[in-house]
């Protein structure tokens, strides 16, 4: 680089180095949207590993950021619930007089733990703490029920599979194909996932949230409403309206 600025140069290798690193380990996204909550808050900043899914497959638990399968060039996060070749069974159940829907992955069900009454922008929740088994032990995160919720206990008719039994029109039982995972929202009656397009090739997964960095006030955006500058513009208004008690948050199991 003979004949450039010394502060040029040292410009060019350092947008080298940051385009590396996106490209290999690590990248940064932001939440545009409540279906991850409580989880993940519209208006947090996350990082995420791409690297770990080379030496590693996804697990069962992880949040992991994904090429929409209805739409490749959008990226949706959403959690692992069960992977290639697990059965799914959906389960109505009653939790402290909720009507609420569980979740059970090869025989094994998915306890839900009531938490308590949540109020977010107008409308109420109910809070479980859900457990996973994994590796012989359990993990354990939040979920959300909506008060009013249309509830959506089992997959769509749009999601073409071999279904081992269906209620109200849904598939409340089936097996997950072989490479694929299927992936919910932690904000269960607000989120569009497996349930509604189906499941997530294991190509399509881009790496696994661990952190949350950074973390402020800012407006919902729908996902095609994501991209380079509104990256920037919802970054500028989290560092006027900041949330310090979101920063650091770890995102791993």
């Amino acid at each position: 680089m003979k004949g450039l600025p010394r502060w040029l140069t040292e410009l060019l290798l350092i947008v080298v180095a940051v385009l590396l690193i996106r490209a290999t380990l690590v990248q940064a996204f932001n939440i545009p949207s409540a279906s991850m909550q409580p989880t993940l808050l519209i208006g947090d900043f996350i990082l995420v590993n791409k690297l770990v899914y080379t030496v590693s497959e996804p697990r069962v638990g992880d949040v992991v950021v994904f090429k929409y399968p209805v739409n490749p060039s959008l990226d949706y996060i959403k959690r692992i619930i069960a992977g290639p070749g697990d059965l799914v069974e959906f389960l109505d159940l009653e939790k402290n007089g909720v009507r609420v829907y569980g979740v059970r992955v090869n025989g094994q069900e998915y306890p839900l733990k009531f938490r308590g009454t949540r109020r977010f922008n107008g409308r109420t929740y109910y809070e479980f703490e859900e457990s996973i088994p994994l590796d012989g032990r359990r993990i354990s995160h939040s979920v959300w029920f909506s008060s009013h919720p249309t509830k959506v206990a089992g997959l769509t008719p749009y999601v073409r599979v071999s279904c081992m039994r269906y209620r109200y029109n849904l598939c409340v039982k089936f097996r997950v194909p072989e490479g694929h995972y299927f992936v919910m929202g932690d904000n269960r009656d607000n989120s569009e996932d497996s349930r509604f397009w189906g499941f997530v090739p294991r190509e399509s997964i881009l790496g696994k949230a661990f952190v949350i960095y950074f973390s402020g006030r800012v407006p919902p955006l729908t996902p095609e409403d994501v991209n380079f500058f509104t990256g920037f513009r919802q970054l500028f208004l989290a560092l006027i309206n900041p949330r310090f008690d979101r920063i650091g948050r770890s995102l791993v199991y």
